[in-house]
């Protein structure tokens, strides 16, 4: 027997990190996944629409330029969340992800939370932590099943 077979976390959030490289933000790369029955819906990075010049190519991070903390201000960013861009994604392709599993490289901000929650996704598993009380509340009071991954060692 092959021990060295991953479990289904382990998979689809190494399939996450995969997915954040091909990220274009100069800030933070993030990779999201949407399963439902361990097959895959959607996938999406963070960066710009498509068809809109990077921020590298734009002169730099806007976010960076005006001093902006990580979770605040979301407005003033050119680009999507990958959470974003793979909810888009499932809609682009008619694939409903009501039920689904958002594996993702870090915790969902509110934002994405509150779409997340009337896409009718019923857990999320993410790796790195992002404080963002309200959207672990908003998440509390949808019923959301959270967990944060860790490897086994």
């Amino acid at each position: 027997m092959n021990d060295s077979r991953p479990t289904w976390d382990e998979y689809f959030m190494e399939i996450v990190y995969l997915i954040a490289r091909r990220s274009t933000c100069l800030r933070r790369k993030v990779g999201a996944v949407i399963v439902k029955e361990n097959q895959i819906l959607a996938t999406g990075y963070n960066g710009v629409p498509s068809g809109i010049r990077h921020c590298s190519q734009q002169g730099g991070c806007l976010r960076e330029q005006l001093a902006v903390p990580s979770g605040q201000r979301h407005e003033l960013c050119r680009g999507l969340h990958a959470e974003q861009n793979a909810i888009i994604q499932a809609a682009v392709h008619g694939s409903s992800i009501k039920g689904g599993t958002l594996y993702c490289t870090t915790m969902p901000c509110i934002v994405c939370i509150k779409m997340l929650i009337n896409a009718g996704i019923k857990k999320v598993v993410f790796s790195e932590g992002y404080q963002d009380e309200l959207a672990k509340e908003m998440m509390d009071q949808a019923d959301i099943i959270i967990r944060q991954f860790s490897v086994k060692e």
